[in-house]
């Protein structure tokens, strides 16, 4: 278990106070620390070349904070859609079952509430730890043997089984995007860049000279706070099923809860 998903699974007041509430308030020491040990003319002398670097070093890391928080964004919309489009699959057998026999469409129907009831009593569990549910891979398998045991006699047979199949595959492809994305979105060499770089460029406002140390305080807490946020935020959400801001099973419970495996 890694340090981002320990914060990611820990409550939100948890992890503001170790991702932004304590950084800021150290990034506001710094200036007072520096100024103690560094009289003010030496450093005055560093603000017009210095302005230049940290303009260039501040482009750069804002440039690679953006592009994170966008991906780690993205996936995390991903992986709401992936459960949404599992929903509605799931509705859509539900719903194809009732034009089989009698028999058929009652296991089918029992194996589909079966395994939207597995989905949110294991698998959202397990993914919330970055791992799949045994028993929810086997419910779908369960799905899978009903439908290939159906009998095919006529054409209008072989139209609702290609059909019956097609949706059991967007389960499928579905269940398989949240698991993979449940592992994490954001390798730990790529935080390890992001929270370095903003301990460089933070860093590098200590050595501006400003004649109103408060006015310099300020406006360091106020840059270490826009950058922790930002942070905090993709940090949050990196793994999409874990922790207060995780995805929710709402869809895959409501669904269970509507399904009836008893024939209309």
């Amino acid at each position: 278990m890694d340090l981002m998903y320990w914060i990611a699974a820990s409550p939100i007041w948890l992890a503001v106070l170790v991702i932004v509430i304590v950084p800021t308030a150290i990034t506001m020491c710094g200036p007072i620390v520096v100024r103690r040990l560094v009289s003010m003319e030496r450093i005055v002398g560093n603000n017009e070349v210095a302005g230049f670097k940290f303009a260039t070093l501040g482009v750069i890391y804002a440039v690679l904070l953006g592009l994170v928080v966008i991906s780690v964004w993205e996936k995390y919309a991903e992986a709401d859609s992936a459960v949404t489009q599992e929903s509605g699959a799931l509705a859509s057998l539900y719903r194809l079952a009732g034009g089989l026999a009698t028999d058929d469409q009652q296991k089918l129907r029992a194996s589909l509430t079966g395994y939207a009831e597995s989905v949110a009593a294991d698998d959202w569990p397990a993914m919330a730890e970055g791992r799949e549910s045994g028993e929810t891979r086997n419910a779908l398998g369960s799905v899978y043997a009903v439908i290939l045991g159906i009998q095919v006699a006529t054409p209008r047979d072989a139209v609702l089984l290609d059909a019956l199949l097609t949706q059991a595959d967007l389960v499928t492809d579905a269940r398989r995007e949240r698991v993979s994305l449940a592992e994490g979105v954001v390798p730990s060499a790529i935080w390890l860049v992001l929270f370095l770089g903003a301990a460089l460029t933070l860093g590098f406002t200590f050595f501006f000279g400003v004649e109103n140390l408060r006015a310099q305080v300020v406006m360091a807490g106020i840059l270490a706070l826009v950058i922790f946020l930002a942070l905090f935020v993709a940090v949050s959400i990196s793994h999409p099923f874990t922790g207060p801001l995780s995805v929710r099973p709402e869809a895959i419970v409501l669904l269970a809860d509507d399904l009836d495996p008893a024939p209309e």
